[in-house]
């Protein structure tokens, strides 16, 4: 799976989650980028993320991850199946 691949399906995962179809994704993007990305939606996401690439993200990624770049070189990383 590419980069883009990865960003492409992330990107699918925020809309969904967020329930916002104009969610466009980069490098730096962050909660704070993101309307209503708070803790309880966080856990929602990461929750989708794992199912939507058939991985588990171990605590200390997930409290570590400082912006989506960060999150697609995990799941690269894993070798992520989708």
């Amino acid at each position: 799976m590419t980069r883009a691949e990865v960003f492409e399906k992330l990107t699918e995962v925020f809309c969904d989650v967020f329930d916002d179809d104009a969610i466009t994704l980069s490098e730096d993007t962050t909660a704070a980028d993101v309307e209503g990305w708070d803790s309880v939606e966080h856990f929602n996401l990461i929750s989708e993320v794992e199912s939507v690439f058939k991985l588990r993200f171990q605590m200390r990624e997930v409290s570590g991850m400082k912006n989506v770049g960060e999150l697609v070189d995990i799941i690269l990383a894993r070798g992520a199946k989708s």
